[in-house]
Order: structure tokens, then sequence, then C-alpha cells
């Protein structure tokens, strides 16, 4: 999909990634951990198309999916184990992709100020992060369990913005491809936001982001051309 954007706008310093099918592909991952889940327990191939709708493509809280996940199978162990299993398997299955880190990391050699901006609990999603290689291509993190905030609150594009040296008032760019968490709270921080559509077809009745590309290496050739 080519992308699209408009082009009376003025190049600025900061970006702000999404983490989780953004510069991780987060199906993927969650996908590998199904397949590996299925024959560690000995339960049929096909269980892991029931363990990826489950996770309701991460919407899902872990406590809540894992409760189903346990009542489901049988299972003996409690809910906050099968958690701690599940993230210490995700880490591992981890995959750096090297043309991400280096497009990121090119662009933050390029003088842009790169954050990551990424829900969840804030050991994991560091441990994803230094795992796939992306610690060393940014400037900053933020994680809302550590910022006590959420996207798509204000307070975590503030976190990134803070911890880059900035402000949200100078502007920047929000990158992600969460129609609710990346675009319209970036929009919200009074930042230009860019979706990343894998593919998929923008709600004709919400206000459409500044950019739309289908992957995070069209987003940041998109900046770089600015």
């Amino acid at each position: 999909m080519a992308a699209t954007w408009c082009h009376t706008m003025a190049a600025v310093g900061l970006a702000i990634f999404d983490l989780d099918d953004t510069l991780l592909d987060r199906k993927a991952l969650l996908r590998r951990w199904a397949e590996d889940w299925v024959t560690v327990h000995e339960v049929e191939p096909a269980e892991a198309g029931w363990l990826v709708a489950a996770d309701g493509d991460g919407f899902v809280s872990r406590a809540e999916f894992f409760s189903s996940v346990r009542d489901r199978y049988g299972l003996g162990e409690s809910v906050d184990r099968l958690i701690e299993q599940y993230w210490e398997r995700i880490i591992d299955l981890v995959i750096s992709v090297p043309s991400v880190t280096a497009a990121v990391g090119g662009l933050r050699s390029s003088g842009w100020r790169v954050a990551i901006a990424t829900n969840g609990p804030a050991r994991w999603q560091l441990a994803k992060i230094r795992r796939a290689g992306l610690e060393a291509s940014v400037d900053a993190i933020a994680i809302s369990e550590e910022v006590g905030a959420a996207k798509p609150d204000v307070r975590m594009f503030d976190a990134a913005a803070s911890r880059c040296g900035t402000r949200l008032a100078d502007g920047g760019w929000v990158i992600g491809d969460c129609p609710i968490r990346d675009v319209a709270g970036g929009r919200a921080a009074g930042l230009h936001t860019m979706w990343l559509s894998h593919g998929r077809v923008w709600d004709p009745d919400v206000t459409r982001p500044d950019a739309v590309v289908d992957n995070v290496l069209e987003a940041v050739d998109v900046l770089r051309s600015l």
C-alpha cells in the first residue's frame, strides 16, 4: 500500500513509536507462542488457533485470558504462574528484525529524537525491547505500568517527549497501528499521527491520521522525507 500524507506539514524532530504490531510483529510472536504452547502441553495443534482468537489481539487482559486457558484445558497451575510462564516464553521467542532496528536507528542518527511508548507491564515490555535490539536505537522508553497511565492518555506521550528532552508543545509524530491508542491519543496530545494499516482500511467516519502507511519501514521513509 502506498504511503499517503499531507505535504503541507513541516518536519519536526520527535517521533514516538508504538511497540506491539509497530516495531514488533506481535501477531506473529503470539502465533509462535501458541504453536509452541500446544506442543508443550500435548494438545491438538488446531488449538493454537483458539489461543490466538482468545487473546483478542492483546485487548484481553492476561488474567482473563489465562483464566480461560486454565478452564479450557483443566490446568493445575495458578493463573499467576501461567502468566509468568507466558511472558518468559514470549521473551524467548522475540526475533530481532535488523531492517527495523537499522531504520529507527538511522532516523535517530539523522537528528530525530526517537521514543517508544507502549502499554503493558514494565518488566516484560522492556525485556521485549531489549531482546529485539531496539533499546540502543531510541532515546527514550515510556511504559504504561511505570508511567502510571496508558495510551491513549496524554501522560504517556508527555513522558516519552520529556524523556527525549523535548515537550509536546514543540510538536512531533506518533506512529502506531491502533486507531484509538496511537492515532486518537497522539492527536489529543497535539501531535501529528501516522497509522500503520497492515492492509486494513481506515474507518471513513473517523478523522483520518495525518499519514497512512502499511508498515514501520514506510513510516520511517515518510518521516525522513519531511
